[in-house]
């Protein structure tokens, strides 16, 4: 793929981070807690695979900690390494918040509160942003 091709392929992963954001916020205003958890997970691993597209690197996998963790461009990976811990946070949230075995004799929307999903949102904000500043200058 050409390197502008790359570069709009970012642009739209970063467009659909920022959507997912969007809806994390609606979904925490409606009460839905547990889906604000994980439009905030999916936020944040959809802007770390935007800056992969941006490195002109193909992304794989669903957690944001192992997408950071194994950046192949050590200049960009550096700028991310502050972002470890809030990637391990959202992964945490990927699986539980949305099946009702995915935690012991509880389901999702008993077990997230509002502070759990303004937490997750936070932390997607934090990482988009600064991956936004990286794609779009």
């Amino acid at each position: 793929m050409s390197t502008e091709k790359l570069r709009h392929e970012a642009q739209r992963w970063l467009d659909q981070a920022k959507a997912d954001l969007r809806a994390a916020e609606g979904s925490l205003a409606a009460g839905s807690f547990e889906w604000a958890c994980f439009q905030s997970q999916q936020a944040g691993e959809k802007a770390v695979k935007a800056l992969y597209y941006f490195g002109s690197h193909d992304p794989w996998g669903h957690s944001i900690t192992k997408l950071i963790q194994d950046f192949p461009d050590e200049t960009m990976a550096l700028s991310l390494q502050g972002f470890v811990d809030h990637a391990r946070h959202l992964d945490k949230l990927y699986i539980p918040t949305r099946y009702p075995n995915g935690l012991p004799d509880l389901t999702p929307f008993e077990v997230y509160t509002e502070e759990d999903a303004r937490k997750a949102i936070g932390t997607a904000r934090e990482l988009i942003e600064q991956i936004a500043s990286t794609i779009e200058g």
